[in-house]
């Protein structure tokens, strides 16, 4: 999770908000010179508009060409957290304004590209959160231009658009402009402030894009990073992926994990597949199953190939956002799922506290009561993980089962 940041001790409010999504699309016209599209939800702020648009970059200004309507000031944070407050203080916001056309100001470059203006700020320096709340969204948003299309980055993390060059290539055939280092105006026919992006995490709700799927996203993801495999063939021993957790929340017993799969007929393998995005593609999309404790390695899932397996396990605390952020992507990538909730005799929290200590009997009233820190210290950051053998080979034998059905 991002930064392992999610808000724990608002979890059930942060959710409340999110499924809060707006149903439809509001339409605005300014004095009919320049037209206003609002596709904003609970998620995300994100305004397109249409007409003689100029962006001063200066002044963190886009002004509005229109006849008959006063100036609107107007403030838009483009990023899809929006109700996440650590992550939105990060994000710079863009004033809109609306004036006469002899009222703008003048044009430094005129571009006849459409543009689209996002944010790489909030949690994005997390692999998780690069893909949920920067490239999928980024993906609903720009793939209608056909490639014909500019991105505009305000908060510009460099190792973002550098690490994710291949995707962001396919997205668009023009060179990625670090907004914030720009001192012209520039001015286009078209420009959409802000990412549309689903009600959950790393996925794409079909239903009001309708052209866009979760799995249309993972074969670009194919495409782009040249991965051989589209789905899961047949196989003598099916290969496994454990990835490992070197601070927290690591498995103790990862070596005896690894030698009970291959008892079972896997050719298993623990592997870290690391930070460098073409090569850890092509390493997970080699495997049929792919295994980790919960935390943001898991997101590599993007990288497996059709009908293949993830298998998470989830911490003492944790289970609420094992299924949020992990537990419910699969299915809309085609893969198939399946949970290890930890027990707690399996967790390096047992024995530390009272039996009938809230830490063990109610991790959501406690996290509710203590706060978020408190919360990440305990469940997050000082929490480790020894498998019951016995018990996980029963995951390890449906894992098996699902890759013979």
């Amino acid at each position: 999770m991002g930064s392992e940041k999610i808000k724990v001790r608002s979890y059930h409010r942060w959710q409340q908000q999110k499924n809060k999504i707006a149903s439809t699309t509001i339409t605005i016209y300014y004095g009919g010179e320049c037209r206003i599209l609002n596709y904003s939800n609970s998620r995300s702020d994100v305004y397109e508009f249409k007409g003689d648009v100029r962006m001063e970059s200066s002044t963190s200004t886009i002004f509005i060409a229109s006849m008959n309507h006063p100036n609107i000031p107007h403030t838009i944070k483009p990023h899809p957290r929006k109700f996440d407050a650590d992550a939105m203080n990060t994000i710079s916001a863009f004033e809109i304004k609306a004036a006469p056309p002899e009222q703008l100001p003048d044009c430094s470059n005129t571009l006849d590209a459409p543009a689209i203006l996002f944010s790489t700020g909030g949690h994005a320096g997390n692999h998780f959160h690069r893909f949920s709340d920067v490239l999928i969204p980024l993906f609903v948003t720009s793939l209608r231009f056909n490639r014909d299309v500019i991105f505009l980055v305000t908060n510009h993390d460099s190792r973002l658009t550098s690490q994710h060059r291949k995707t962001l290539e396919i997205l668009s055939r023009y060179e990625v402009v670090d907004i914030d280092r720009e001192n012209q105006t520039l001015c286009f026919p078209n420009v959409i402030v802000g990412l549309r992006a689903h009600e959950h995490d790393l996925s794409i709700d079909p239903s009001p894009f309708s052209s866009f799927s979760t799995r249309n996203f993972t074969k670009l993801l194919r495409s782009a990073y040249s991965l051989e495999r589209d789905s899961v063939g047949d196989h003598y021993r099916p290969r496994m992926l454990l990835i490992p957790r070197t601070k927290s929340r690591r498995l103790t017993n990862e070596v005896e994990v690894v030698e009970l799969a291959r008892r079972l007929g896997f050719d298993s393998v623990v592997h870290k597949v690391g930070h460098q995005l073409e090569s850890a593609a092509k390493i997970v999309n080699s495997f049929d199953v792919m295994v980790g404790v919960h935390g943001a390695a898991l997101t590599n899932m993007l990288f497996l190939p059709e009908n293949a397996i993830v298998i998470q396990i989830t911490p003492v605390g944790l289970h609420n956002f094992a299924r949020t952020c992990y537990g419910r992507p699969p299915e809309e990538m085609k893969l198939k799922y399946l949970e290890y909730k930890v027990r707690l005799n399996e967790s390096s929290l047992f024995g530390k506290y009272p039996d009938h200590s809230l830490i063990y009997t109610n991790p959501v009233q406690y996290c509710h009561k203590r706060g978020f820190q408190v919360c990440k210290n305990m469940y997050m950051d000082n929490q480790d993980v020894n498998l019951d053998l016995p018990r996980f080979q029963d995951t390890l034998l449906k894992a098996l089962y699902l890759l013979a059905t």
